[in-house]
């Protein structure tokens, strides 16, 4: 029995959809348990690039069973428009991909809300895919899951309830027209027909299937401080990537989880607003940037970049039990002289013993670095270890310390073959 938990370890947009592909050769199954359409994964094979959204990046691989767990957020157009993507390049869709009955739907009035309300003064830089507004529906017990489809009269109660209370807001707070409840029904149900193939009890086969001896590995979306319980709260997402989550969106039980493994990009970036202790400014942010290619897959924005800091992935670890890391990007850094790491925060001269996610106080840090030599050379067509130069090693060897875990796997490229594994 084997079941592996592929967390990010930081902000998101570690790398996780490459290292997923990569490792999906070794599993049966390939699930997703929480987030959106609001997070991508890039994975690149051969001359190919794939964007992966809601699909679990394991759809990649001939013969692996894709799943789209309970803990997942749909929106169908994001789904539709992935699943006609994927087999209009080729890719085998049927009988491999499964989605949770139980799975909640984005409705229109969900992204609508969501849109509007990133355009007031209180913004947190979301995507505007409407997530937010549909978990906090699920939590208030006012959600609509993929289930519900399957009644017409059960669909249109439970719209025509939520539109009571959204087009009132939308036309009383935003002056903005009221959604059509017709027009909703109609394209769920058209939905609902189209993907029906793909729905069933995914938490029943998942467990079925590693009770048979069958391996799963469990991919989230986004990174550890965009956790809702453990992130940056409110500059985070509204769901949990942790390996917790991992259990909640996915119904296996945390005591057929085996391991967990953090994605971990060698230097840090994020996404939207929101404190960034070791983040660039100015001309060193550009060429950061512009080295990794660091824009986002699903908006195109422009992340902000900075340095590793190994004081944020060590509380990643512990929250998440992060054992193994794979790094990612290590061959972005090869142009620098000098390379700075983050070994801790101090505020007001005095060191932290633990990280501060209240944002307040994480404001207000002053990161303590340690620098290091670069190495000046091209890494990017090495695939042992031992070829790396001193100095690459001896940062892979000083930010493993520093973070507290083992590196088994270090990426130098997003091609599949760009990838050293220990």
């Amino acid at each position: 029995m084997s079941v592996t938990v592929i967390v990010g370890s930081q902000w998101g947009d570690e790398g996780k959809g490459k290292i997923v592909d990569i490792l999906s050769e070794q599993y049966d199954i390939v699930a997703r348990y929480q987030g959106g359409a609001n997070a991508g994964h890039t994975v690149q094979v051969g001359e190919k690039q794939y964007i992966l959204h809601l699909i679990p990046s394991g759809i990649l691989r001939e013969n692996i069973i894709c799943v789209i767990g309970n803990g997942v957020v749909i929106d169908p157009k994001a789904l539709l428009d992935e699943i006609n993507l994927l087999e209009e390049m080729g890719i085998n869709i049927k009988g491999r991909l499964f989605i949770s009955h139980n799975a909640h739907l984005i409705m229109p009035y969900h992204k609508l809300l969501d849109s509007l309300n990133e355009s007031g003064s209180t913004k947190i830089g979301t995507t505007g895919r409407g997530i937010g507004p549909c978990y906090i529906d699920k939590y208030a017990r006012k959600g609509i899951k993929i289930v519900d489809l399957l009644d017409k009269k059960v669909l249109e109660e439970k719209i025509k309830l939520n539109l009571e209370e959204k087009n009132t807001i939308i036309r009383k707070i935003y002056n903005r027209e009221e959604l059509d409840v017709d027009e909703i029904i109609k394209e769920y149900t058209e939905f609902d027909r189209i993907i029906d193939q793909y729905i069933t009890d995914t938490s029943a086969l998942l467990n079925n299937a590693i009770n048979e001896g069958k391996s799963a590995l469990l991919e989230g979306a986004q990174g550890t401080l965009l956790d809702v319980d453990f992130g940056t709260y409110p500059y985070v997402t509204s769901s949990n990537p942790t390996s917790g989550g991992a259990a909640t969106g996915t119904g296996i039980p945390p005591t057929k989880i085996d391991s967990v493994i953090g994605i971990v990009k060698a230097y840090t970036t994020r996404v939207g607003l929101g404190p960034f202790p070791t983040e660039l400014e100015g001309k060193q942010a550009e060429e950061l940037r512009k080295a990794g290619v660091e824009f986002g897959a699903t908006t195109g924005r422009p992340r902000r970049c900075g340095w590793y800091d190994a004081f944020l992935v060590n509380y990643s670890r512990m929250i998440n039990g992060i054992e193994r890391a794979a790094i990612t990007k290590l061959d972005v850094l090869s142009y620098l002289d000098e390379i700075k790491v983050c070994v801790g925060y101090e505020i007001n001269g005095k060191k932290l013993k633990s990280y501060p996610t209240d944002v307040n106080r994480l404001e207000s840090v002053t990161p303590v670095y340690e620098t290091l030599k670069g190495w000046k050379k091209d890494i990017s067509k090495i695939r042992y270890y031992d070829d790396l130069p001193s100095e690459a090693k001896e940062y892979l060897t000083f930010i493993s310390q520093q973070s507290g875990f083992e590196i088994k796997m270090i990426s130098v490229g997003p091609a599949r073959s760009q990838t050293i594994e220990l």
